[in-house]
């Protein structure tokens, strides 16, 4: 139990626990932020005909041509046309049959009724939109999984669908441990620090999850533990934050213990953030955080946030990586896998001088974390190294 697991084995033995959500039908105009339960087959053609990609004229034969109608957006031109006749035609407007090519407005002289070209004539197809290039009946437009933003939306309205079947959001209860967090940053003794993992951490699930159920400060004793735990109720997740270490007023593990639930594992080989705790009673999964803010925050980025997108269905529940020169050397690594806060300004990459596990205020300036395996030597400025972004979760 006491073994440091590597960050994959531990990440995939939290996946492995999650229980799938229940789907859940909705309107897909409220689907932002949300994944898809199924995969989304197209209902109709986009477009179902043949339509101009620019305003002009739709016209047969090589002219002059004489104008015989129109057709709009919405108001196709009623008939057929034939050799050197034309049909003024807006953009996204049917093209009429028997036209195989749109002269636009720019390239057109209207006189007298007689429609003229200003310079070379216009391909066959030209600046037409063939029916059923966007997609056609039944084709796979979205996958299962898929996050929903405002593309995907408009894909799925422009596919036949006013509601989707969508992954349920997990219930989440947060419970900060600690004799010295006191409640409000307003009335926060000298002896005392303010609570604030729990707002932290419920401002980075409050996306993924329907319901966030905030307990504490708990203070340090088995029965406030207890106590505590049974107030979660019904929530899928429990988080804990704080007294997962191996101090004397460390209580979250024997609590959990006492409390019925079975440790899954304890200790993770990442800095920071090495007192990881998963456990599980019955359905209802926990997760013990380091009480420390930046191992929280770091913890709860790479096991957390992942998890409920597990449980809400997503086809990819890590966060993305990405690649960038450091500006700075980095001194050579340690023991376990670290995670240094950085800035990154969309070329290059800035390690944060202050990398304390308490620091918030450097955390507050981070929007990276660079990644560095264990017993890593010094890296000089210039060096390609891995990070993630911290905004969005991480998912790119």
């Amino acid at each position: 139990m006491s073994e440091l697991l590597p960050l994959e084995t531990a990440q995939q033995r939290l996946f492995d626990m999650a229980l799938p959500m229940a789907a859940e039908p909705i309107e897909t105009r409220l689907a932002s932020g949300r994944y898809l339960a199924e995969n989304i087959n197209a209902a109709r053609t986009q477009p179902a005909h043949d339509l101009s990609s620019l305003d002009g004229y739709a016209i047969s034969g090589d002219g002059p041509w004489r104008v015989i109608g129109e057709s709009r957006a919405g108001s196709p031109f009623d008939g057929s046309i034939e050799a050197n006749q034309a049909v003024r035609i807006s953009t996204g407007a049917w093209i009429p049959h028997g036209s195989d090519r749109v002269l636009i407005q720019e390239n057109a002289a209207l006189s007298d009724g007689e429609l003229t070209i200003t310079c070379d004539p216009p391909e066959a197809g030209q600046y037409i939109r063939r029916a059923g290039f966007d997609f056609s009946y039944g084709d796979q437009v979205l996958q299962k999984g898929t996050l929903m933003g405002a593309p995907q939306i408009a894909l799925a309205l422009s596919a036949g669908h006013n509601t989707i079947q969508i992954s349920r959001r997990p219930r989440v209860a947060l419970i900060e441990c600690g004799d010295e967090l006191a409640k409000s940053a307003n009335e926060c003794a000298t002896n005392q620090i303010p609570a604030s993992n729990n707002a932290m951490i419920a401002a980075l699930a409050e996306p993924l999850v329907s319901e966030i159920n905030l307990i504490g400060p708990v203070a340090d004793t088995m029965e406030e533990m207890i106590a505590a735990l049974d107030a979660a109720g019904s929530a899928e997740i429990i988080v804990t934050s704080g007294g997962a270490s191996v101090g004397d007023h460390d209580l979250v593990r024997p609590a959990l213990e006492e409390w019925g639930a079975e440790i899954d594992f304890w200790k993770i080989a990442i800095k920071p953030g090495k007192p990881l705790l998963v456990a599980r009673k019955n359905k209802q999964m926990i997760i013990g955080l380091p009480g420390n803010p930046v191992s929280s925050y770091v913890t709860a980025f790479l096991f957390l946030l992942p998890l409920l997108r597990q449980f809400a269905g997503a086809t990819t529940a890590k966060p993305s990586g990405h690649s960038a020169r450091i500006t700075a050397d980095i001194a050579p690594g340690g023991t376990r896998r670290e995670f240094l806060r950085a800035i990154w300004d969309g070329n290059s990459i800035c390690p944060i001088d202050e990398q304390d596990s308490s620091a918030l205020l450097a955390l507050s300036r981070a929007n990276a974390l660079i990644e560095r395996p264990e017993h890593c030597r010094r890296t000089k400025a210039g060096t390609d190294v891995p990070f993630y972004l911290l905004q969005n979760g991480g998912i790119a």
